[in-house]
C-alpha cells in the first residue's frame, strides 16, 4: 500500500504547488520523474527524515500541484518553494525529469543548492538517441495525439523494465504504483492543452561552473546513451562521481530501494 504523507501547499504566483515537508536537519529535496508525483519516494522519505528535513514537491502540472496558466520553469518553481520554506542550500535528489530539474536548479539558482544527485538523468537538454527509447517517444506522441490514454500508459510502463527485460521481470506493485500516479497526473490535462513550460538552455556550457558535489546514480540496465551523459556530467564538474546500481533500470529508487537509500545516505554523510 502506498504511504500517505501530509501534503502542504505553496501559494505560487500561478496556483498552489503541493509538497511534503517532514523531518528535521539539513534539507534534502526529492524530485520525482515525469508524469508521477512525490509518492515515487515512498521508501525514501521516512528513512531520510530520520536525520534530515525532507521536502518532496509535486512539480507543476503533476500530482496534486496546479497546472500552469502562464510561462514557467520548474527550476524557478523549486527556487521559489525553497525560499518560501527558508530551506536552502539543500541537497537536490531527482529521478529522470526530477534529476534534470535538480541540475538545472543548481545552474540557475546556485545559492540554494548544497549538492546534486541526478538519478537516471543529466541536464534537461539530454536527448535520447537509443532507437528503443526513440520508438517509445514516438508512441507517446501517437497515442496522446489520438487521445488513447491506455496506449500511452502501455508505452509509459515499457520504460520500467527497459530494453533488456520484460514487465514479467518487474514487481507488479511497482507497475501498479506508477500506473496509478501517471493516471492521476494525466487526468489533470486534456488534449490540445497549451504547454507553458519554458526550457532551460545552455546547460552544458555552464556545467563546468557547478562547484558543489554531484553524484550521478544509474541503473545498469539503462540505455547506454543516458548512462553516458550522466557520467559525462560527473566528469565535467569539479567534484563529481557516478554510481551504478546493478540489475536496476530507470527507477532505481523503486526497484532497489535499500541499495538506493544506502548510496544516498553514504553521500549525504560525506558532505
Amino acid at each position: 500500500m502506498t504511504a500517505a504523507f501530509e501534503l502542504r501547499y505553496f501559494p505560487s504566483s500561478d496556483g498552489d504547488l503541493a509538497y511534503v515537508d517532514t523531518g528535521a536537519g539539513d534539507p534534502v529535496v526529492l524530485l520525482h520523474s515525469g508524469y508521477v508525483d512525490h509518492r515515487l519516494f515512498e521508501a525514501q522519505i521516512p528513512v531520510l527524515a530520520e536525520h534530515h528535513r525532507v521536502i518532496a514537491p509535486d512539480v507543476r502540472g503533476h500530482g496534486f500541484s496546479a497546472n500552469a496558466t502562464a510561462p514557467f520553469r520548474w527550476a524557478d518553481d523549486l527556487a521559489a518553494l525553497l525560499r518560501h520554506l527558508d530551506a536552502g542550500p539543500a541537497v537536490l535528489v531527482g529521478v529522470s525529469m526530477g534529476g534534470a530539474i535538480a541540475t538545472d536548479t543548481v545552474l540557475e539558482h546556485p545559492d540554494l543548492v548544497r549538492a546534486v544527485v541526478p538519478c537516471g538523468a543529466s541536464t534537461s537538454e539530454f536527448q535520447y538517441t537509443d532507437p528503443w527509447y526513440r520508438e517509445i517517444q514516438d508512441e507517446y506522441a501517437r497515442t496522446l495525439g489520438a487521445g488513447d490514454l491506455d496506449g500511452w500508459l502501455t508505452a509509459f510502463l515499457r520504460v520500467v523494465p527497459g530494453p533488456h527485460r520484460t514487465q514479467d521481470d518487474i514487481d507488479p506493485d511497482i507497475l501498479r504504483r506508477l500506473r496509478e500516479m501517471a493516471l492521476h497526473t494525466m487526468s489533470k490535462h486534456h488534449a490540445g492543452e497549451k504547454d507553458w513550460h519554458v526550457p532551460v538552455t545552455g546547460t552544458w556550457e555552464r556545467v563546468p561552473k557547478i562547484d558543489v558535489p554531484v553524484l550521478t546514480v544509474n541503473g545498469s540496465l539503462e540505455p547506454a546513451d543516458l548512462t553516458g551523459e550522466a557520467e559525462r556530467l560527473a566528469r565535467a564538474v569539479r567534484d563529481g562521481r557516478s554510481v551504478t546500481i546493478e540489475g536496476a533500470g530507470h527507477y532505481t529508487c523503486l526497484e532497489q530501494p535499500e541499495t538506493f537509500n544506502r548510496v544516498l545516505l553514504d553521500f549525504l554523510a560525506g558532505l
